[in-house]
């Protein structure tokens, strides 16, 4: 028989096989601070250079108190500073986006940290080149000469159309921040700044437009536009700490849940289908939306639907201008933002200029889940049939502008008649 072992032995084990539990406990408990701090610190990092609101309204102040731009936002961001900036959702450093309070009003600021001469491709038409930001119009200019400025620029941007004139009148009125009947050097310098920016073109044309966020003011290319209470189609906004840790999986059915009722999801709908009406063919032409994504639209309390982040939609005569010469080798090298792809000619190796899938289409993936979800079971089938249809919308088919405007207006009609009897609606 073994001879037992001594209390002496069982105690030092014992001890023993504490201490190596508790050195790997100790291990385990350091590594886990050790990720989560890093991971921490990198998001930080991230974040700071993303969010440098700082930086953009000092550059700004330093050109208004120079006298070289001027704007109504101008004496409230730079010296009686009460227009604030606040939370941060800036995606991009060089696009600089705040919540933000000027006076009592709530505000979305915007500035740009540097100026983009092409459309961002993933990689650039061509290489940026550093040039002097507020450079024109020039001392001297007279009004005549930056009203045919501004026209040749619209030109080049939306094409030949034949109401150009009445555009750059509505510019100017625009730039006359101090609504004194005339454009100083500095509001003229803005303005041209300004006019650089596809959002902001589309703000002024689209002004009357009920999907379209108001201009409050602007400073130089900083410009403030109408808040609005919800900034996502869905979902909750978490701090991003605790962003860090979500699974994207379950993030995606966090954002389904919280989403509101369906018919007040069937509203916001109609209005997005509204404002694909607005930019399709709209006064000045036409207006490719080249990133339809839940985190660029946004609703009000009334859950009318508002335009968060505009950026991304171009004049399709822009874009083709600037795509048709691109070199490729495949159809990926063919797209702009996420959503505006044409196709790579073999032969030539260059990218085509006809966008593949009209804003109808691209709007419809994007609802159809969101609408689906909870949908009335006596329109589930209708309304799942007519937006696979408007899903198969392709910019090549015969009789598009026709099937647009039918697809378009069933899918309205089905969800209005749907919830025009409720209090939602």
């Amino acid at each position: 028989m073994p001879r037992p072992r001594s209390p002496v032995f069982r105690t030092a084990f014992n001890s023993a096989r504490f201490s190596y539990v508790r050195m790997k406990y100790l291990f385990f408990s350091w590594l886990v601070v050790f990720v989560g701090s890093w991971i921490i610190y990198v998001q930080y990092s991230t974040y700071t250079e993303l969010c440098r609101g700082k930086d953009c309204k000092k550059i700004i102040c330093d050109k208004y108190k120079t006298g070289v731009i001027d704007g109504p936002a101008c004496n409230s961001l730079c010296v009686t500073e009460t227009l604030y900036f606040g939370k941060c959702l800036s995606t991009k450093p060089n696009n600089q986006m705040y919540l933000g309070i000027w006076g009592n009003l709530p505000g979305v600021v915007k500035c740009q940290m540097e100026q983009a001469l092409h459309l961002d491709f993933g990689t650039e038409l061509e290489p940026r080149k550093e040039i002097v930001l507020f450079d024109k119009p020039t001392r001297g200019t007279t009004v005549q000469k930056f009203k045919e400025m501004v026209y040749s620029l619209f030109k080049a941007k939306l094409g030949d159309q034949g109401n150009l004139s009445e555009l750059v009148n509505l510019i100017l009125t625009v730039a006359d921040g101090d609504k004194d009947g005339q454009v100083s050097l500095g509001e003229a310098k803005s303005a041209w700044a300004l006019l650089q920016l596809n959002e902001f073109l589309l703000m002024v044309i689209l002004q009357d437009k009920e999907h379209t966020p108001k201009l409050m003011g602007f400073c130089g290319d900083l410009y403030v536009m109408e808040s609005v209470e919800y900034t996502s189609l869905y979902g909750i906004s978490l701090p991003w700490v605790i962003e860090l840790f979500i699974p994207s999986g379950f993030r995606r059915s966090m954002d389904q849940l919280f989403t509101p009722s369906w018919p007040r999801k069937a509203k916001i709908a109609i209005g997005l289908l509204e404002f694909v009406e607005d930019v399709f063919h709209g006064p000045y032409g036409n207006f490719l939306m080249c990133d339809i994504s839940a985190k660029n639209l946004g609703y009000n309390d009334k859950y009318d639907l508002k335009m968060v982040d505009m950026r991304k939609i171009v004049p399709e005569t822009n874009l083709k201008e600037l795509i048709k010469d691109r070199h490729c080798e495949s159809d990926l090298d063919c797209v702009y933002g996420t959503d505006c792809r044409t196709s790579c000619d073999q032969s030539t190796m260059k990218c085509t200029s006809e966008v593949i899938q009209p804003n109808l289409a691209k709007a419809c993936q994007l609802l159809k889940d969101y609408l689906l979800r909870g949908a009335p079971s006596e329109i589930r089938e209708e309304l799942e049939k007519q937006l696979y249809s408007c899903i198969a919308l392709k910019v090549t088919a015969n009789q598009m502008e026709m099937e647009h405007s039918l697809i378009l207006n069933n899918l309205k009609t089905l969800l209005w008649k749907k919830i025009s009897y409720t209090n939602d609606s």
